[in-house]
């Protein structure tokens, strides 16, 4: 009975450190190439987070949004970034949800006159997470 007490123990202490630092790294992601790259405009490091199949889908200023990730990449590219525009730029973490390879996180980016709530898809490919899916609603000022 000990042994199953301390084997059980082991494995979600275990489990834990190991969603911790899927969520670290997920996190960094976030921070270092999304915000950064949206902000700078950036389409090699977007492009560098993203899964070459990922899909985007959502509306902004009321009207539906889907692209595939070359036409977000190909849009970020040809506008002025939010950093060469002089306007405010805000992304935020809201949260991280780690099951195993698959991951979401909730972040919030201000830019423009745009105010969005986004869900990020990622999974964990050859040992590097990938956003897979982007999900937008522009709520308004």
């Amino acid at each position: 009975m000990k042994f199953f007490l301390f084997t059980s123990l082991i494995f979600i202490t275990m489990t834990s450190f190991a969603h911790q630092t899927d969520s670290a790294d997920i996190t960094r992601i976030l921070n270092d190439a999304y915000f950064k790259g949206i902000y700078e405009g950036d389409v090699n490091l977007l492009g560098s987070i993203f899964y070459s199949g990922a899909l985007l889908f959502g509306d902004a200023a009321g009207k539906p949004y889907f692209k595939t990730l070359a036409q977000y990449l190909d849009g970020v590219g040809h506008r002025q970034s939010p950093k060469d525009s002089g306007k405010p730029f805000k992304g935020e973490i809201l949260s991280i949800e780690v099951i195993n390879s698959i991951a979401v996180a909730k972040v919030h980016v201000r830019m423009y006159d745009f105010n969005y709530y986004e869900l990020l898809s990622f999974h964990k490919l050859d040992g590097k997470w990938v956003i897979v899916n982007k999900m937008i609603s522009d709520v308004g000022q």
